[in-house]
């Protein structure tokens, strides 16, 4: 064991000294949560442009109360209060007359203001928009634009059309205009918390304003942060075995230490690699938490979860890793190696948002039991608001630290023989072979 800690040691010294892995420790998350962080900075940097919106309203009902609607909202939203900055763009509907002759043309002419950007777009309303029946085209509502598929001003349209179609609607029967905006007033659902018992008085406590941020971004935070720790202490040991093997360091080494002890001591520098960073982030998270008066919503129930599994896991890939790197006889071996041997650690990525929002399904559970899974599904859902039954981490850690005692065996096994092999590419088979006979 001696050797081992001294192998890890070496390993640990060699990456926690160099400059990238300070610059690494400090980019990552950037680089992982980029997308996050750049619409929180640019939310409110917008351009401020008016948008100029042609309407054909075939109905003759609708463009007068989309009019009305744009110039309360350009008056409520468009200007910071209290001061005549702008900070949205004003919506400015200009009702055109239809050309029933030759709508076509109309339609190209509008699209061709569109393009020399003298419109934002153009809406066209069917003349059976209020009163939709089998024909369906005649029925529509259509918005033409450049950008009409992701748009706000395609997202904004939506509720002031069918408010006053419904308007219109309810006109014709004789309810009166007051009366129906009373009927057709929106309000929306406050998400809250559920009801609880104070533990020391028995007394029932009010519900609480669910936390959307807690709900969602802690979740996704956690398991974003276990993918980026995974990547430092894992992925690294498939290149740096074969490095080390190619450049005949291994073999010196292997005069001195069993390839076993050679394996443990390099999934055990990962293994530290990793403490050390997630140290630093939780560290700086819960500083920066308090520092925000936000010190309640730390999950300090979950963090001896979040390093067990990251250990967990770690030892798990990291003997994957560590035996690819052993077969390896040069960087495209590795690199056609690499893809192969990240899926275990991509696909629960592809399901981080339906698992965030259902945490008890059943498909949603049957993934975080299965031990490749684990570690980053179980910590996601145990993340999130629901109450996860306490059998589910126990038994997913147990099945997750039985196959990462299988992967280091077959992995020992891979790498004793693959570690003194040279000048052959490796092949399923032999691998295969290799983690059967060894």
């Amino acid at each position: 064991m001696r050797k081992v800690f001294w192998l890890a040691r070496r390993e640990y010294l060699a990456a926690v000294k160099t400059k990238g892995f300070v610059i690494g420790l400090a980019l990552a998350p950037i680089v992982m949560c980029g997308s996050i962080l750049a619409m929180i900075i640019l939310e409110n940097r917008v351009d401020t442009t008016d948008k100029h919106i042609a309407v054909i309203d075939h109905s003759g009902v609708v463009v007068e109360g989309l009019v009305e609607a744009a110039e309360k909202r350009n008056s409520e939203v468009c200007y910071e209060e209290g001061s005549d900055r702008k900070v949205k763009p004003e919506y400015i509907f200009e009702p055109v007359e239809a050309d029933l002759e030759n709508p076509r043309a109309q339609r190209l002419e509008l699209s061709d203001r569109v393009r020399e950007s003298e419109l934002a777009g153009f809406l066209e309303i069917g003349p059976d928009a209020l009163h939709p029946g089998e024909d369906e085209d005649a029925a529509q509502i259509s918005y033409y634009s450049r950008t009409s598929a992701f748009d706000d001003i395609t997202d904004w349209m939506g509720w002031p059309l069918n408010l006053e179609l419904r308007r219109s609607r309810l006109a014709e029967v004789g309810v009166d205009p007051e009366i129906a905006t009373q009927a057709l007033a929106w309000t929306n659902v406050q998400p809250m918390e559920l009801m609880t018992v104070d533990e020391a008085s028995g007394e029932i406590e009010e519900a609480r304003e669910a936390n959307r941020a807690k709900a969602i971004l802690l979740p996704l935070g956690m398991m974003m942060l276990m993918f980026i720790l995974v990547l430092m202490g894992a992925t690294p040991l498939l290149n740096s075995i074969m490095e080390e093997k190619t450049q005949r360091i291994a073999e010196v080494l292997l005069g001195s230490i069993r390839p076993s002890e050679f394996m443990a001591g390099k999934i055990l520098g990962g293994v530290a690699v990793s403490l050390t960073a997630s140290s630093v982030y939780m560290l700086g998270g819960i500083v920066a938490v308090t520092y925000m008066g936000m010190s309640e919503h730390i999950p300090f129930h979950i963090l001896p979860w979040f390093f067990v599994l990251m250990v967990c896991a770690i030892v798990m890939y990291g003997s994957v890793y560590a035996a690819l790197g052993a077969v390896c006889t040069d960087p495209k071996d590795a690199q056609n190696l690499m893809f192969p041997a990240m899926l275990p650690t991509m696909i629960p990525m592809f399901v981080i948002v339906p698992v965030a929002k259902e945490p008890l399904a059943g498909w949603a559970t049957g993934m975080s039991l299965f031990p490749p899974f684990t570690p980053p599904l179980m910590l996601l859902r145990l993340a999130t608001p629901a109450d996860i039954p306490a059998w589910q981490p126990w038994v997913g850690l147990l099945g997750v630290i039985l196959f990462a005692a299988l992967f280091v065996w077959i992995g020992g096994r891979i790498f004793r023989v693959g570690i003194l092999m040279q000048g052959k590419s490796p092949t399923l088979a032999n691998i295969v072979r290799w983690a059967i006979k060894g």
